[in-house]
């Protein structure tokens, strides 16, 4: 990692992970493409209430602070059961902890269909929470460790499977939101029963770990101090992240349609920025600078969003996303990175920190226009982003030396994989 940790990662195996020719990106086992497709599911599932937040809202009677709880209650379990999921897998497998979080979602989100109530939804949301920290953080490590093209190939096809999922989740709560607010969640969980079969027909078991993980192993991992540092500088990132993910929506006050169509725009540039732009700027400029860079500009195109008109707004929003995109690649990359512990172990404790904060914004910034005005929840929103980049500056070292020295310990690792050989 000569100036980034992520750059490095483009090259540590001494081939582009988007040469197909070198085992790269687009040449996988079915298994990896497997879990990769249903983790776009998964991650369709955090924006798939955007469109209809308003139409919740309206058919349950609830104000919008109720409504955001929607991702509080979310994400605060999926925070807690970051926790738990290597305990869990190292005792199960790799296998079976992806079918026990796909069976958690597919039976929640069913059931957040035929809530009567925001109390109900929020309850069932909470449910389907545990089942996606199951999954997904047991998906990361199963493609880390059986993707073709090392590390490099699988951090890029697992960011591929969030930005698509992202862009798709609310394009998919639109269409069938317009007709009832509860069909999307009916939606996920016969997509998310599909991709249950999917990785019961071609993911085989995958040899557990030699030494199990216990719930304490993920806040130990924190004590490094440099995975402490992305940690609580993505935690402040994920803020502005979730304000503009859940609150937005109401400030816009559009129809599923076009609030669909806003999201599927925010997602597209995410996908995009994260898979093909990160990757090249790190390579030119560096992680930690590219990740600096990115959030000032967050915080700038937050704060425009808040005092902008209309247009400007959807426009913010929209390009909003290209920023959160070469964020979520860099943080994802420097946690993985930049401490000794083994990688899912170092997942879950970055994880659980910073899903607090996307707990936290759904529900303070609604509140926090209840308490004065529309704006000051985005002149908040651009403050803990630029708290994220100052963070990232004042302990630059820790987070570029310790990764350099531990990329080969890391290599390593990856040749005998955590969960798949």
């Amino acid at each position: 990692m000569s100036s980034s940790t992520g750059a490095a990662a483009a090259t540590e195996d001494g081939a582009d992970p988007f040469d197909a020719g070198a085992g790269g990106i687009l040449r996988q086992p079915k298994a990896v493409w497997a879990t990769a497709g249903a983790s776009v599911v998964a991650f369709m599932g955090i924006g798939l209430v955007d469109p209809i937040l308003p139409s919740i809202a309206k058919g349950l009677q609830a104000t919008p602070s109720q409504v955001s709880l929607l991702f509080t209650s979310y994400f605060l379990i999926t925070a807690v059961a970051m926790l738990v999921t290597g305990f869990v897998s190292s005792r199960i497998g790799g296998r079976r902890t992806l079918l026990l979080g796909l069976a958690f979602v597919v039976v929640f989100a069913g059931l957040a269909g035929t809530s009567h109530s925001v109390a109900q939804l929020v309850g069932y949301r909470a449910g389907w929470g545990l089942g996606n920290a199951l999954f997904v953080s047991t998906a990361l490590a199963v493609i880390v460790g059986a993707a073709a093209g090392g590390s490099a190939a699988a951090i890029l096809l697992y960011e591929s499977a969030l930005g698509l999922g992202m862009a798709c989740g609310p394009l998919l709560g639109a269409l069938l939101g317009n007709s009832s607010w509860r069909y999307p969640f009916f939606g996920t969980a016969t997509l998310m029963a599909i991709g249950f079969l999917c990785i019961t027909a071609f993911l085989k078991e995958q040899p557990r770990p030699a030494r199990k993980t216990s719930l304490l192993d993920p806040v130990k991992a924190l004590g490094h101090g440099g995975l402490a540092s992305v940690a609580v500088s993505a935690f402040f990132y994920n803020y502005t992240f979730f304000t503009v993910l859940a609150f937005t929506p109401f400030v816009l006050n559009m129809t599923p349609y076009k609030s669909g169509a806003v999201f599927f725009g925010w997602g597209l540039l995410l996908a995009v920025f994260s898979v093909i732009v990160a990757p090249r700027m790190q390579e030119r400029f560096g992680s930690l600078k590219v990740l600096g860079g990115s959030l000032v500009l967050l915080a700038a195109d937050v704060a425009v969003l808040g005092y902008g008109d209309h247009t400007t707004a959807v426009v913010c929003t929209v390009l909003s996303g290209a920023f959160i995109g070469v964020n979520n690649t860099v943080y994802t990359e420097l946690a993985l990175g930049v401490s000794d512990a083994p990688r899912p172990v170092a997942s879950a404790g970055y994880n659980f920190v910073r899903w607090f904060a996307a707990a936290a914004a759904p529900y303070l910034a609604p509140k926090i226009e209840e308490w004065s005005d529309i704006h000051l929840p985005f002149v908040v929103a651009a403050a803990t982003a630029l708290v994220g980049a100052f963070v990232v500056l004042v302990r630059r070292n820790a987070l570029t030396h310790e990764a350099e020295e531990l990329e080969p310990h890391h290599t390593a690792q990856d040749s005998v994989s955590v969960f798949a050989g």
